[in-house]
């Protein structure tokens, strides 16, 4: 029952910004100096399960191998990532990125065919060079869980 009510709940958010009007809300949020600073900014908080899966879709962006519908899909959702103002604010301890996380999350499922070695490289390079202990165990479970 859980993974079904989550399964709906991937399907809702996916819906919601691949509609095209609804999409451009969060799209406009989005841009590559708006995305570091945020990373920049919340990194240490965050922890490498939200920043991880934020690069994912960021490399995938910058990929030329992504067809532009998808790109848009992936702004929109990286736009709401950046968002100042969240459903939980970010700079509330631990919760503050749980609907950051449940959005990377589920357009990463949806995008999952996406995403190449060399986008998860770049990911983990990034990764490697912002968290002096990186939790690689953690990584490999999201590259097994969101990856086709």
């Amino acid at each position: 029952m859980k993974k079904l009510k989550t399964i709906q709940m991937g399907a809702n958010l996916y819906s919601l910004f691949a509609d095209e009007i609804k999409s451009a809300k969060y799209r406009r949020h989005y841009s590559d100096a708006s995305f570091w600073e945020k990373l920049k900014r919340y990194s240490k908080i965050a922890g490498t399960k939200v920043i991880y899966p934020a690069l994912l879709l960021h490399y995938m962006m910058k990929s030329d191998q992504v067809p532009l519908k998808s790109k848009l899909i992936l702004s929109a959702a990286l736009g709401y990532f950046i968002l100042p103002i969240d459903f939980i604010p970010d700079f509330a301890p631990i919760l503050g990125f749980a609907d950051d996380i449940g959005v990377l999350l589920m357009i990463l499922k949806q995008m999952a065919g996406h995403v190449t070695p060399e986008i998860r490289k770049q990911a983990r390079e990034h990764i490697g060079r912002w968290f002096d202990k990186a939790d690689i165990a953690g990584l490999d479970a999201i590259d097994k869980e969101y990856s086709r």
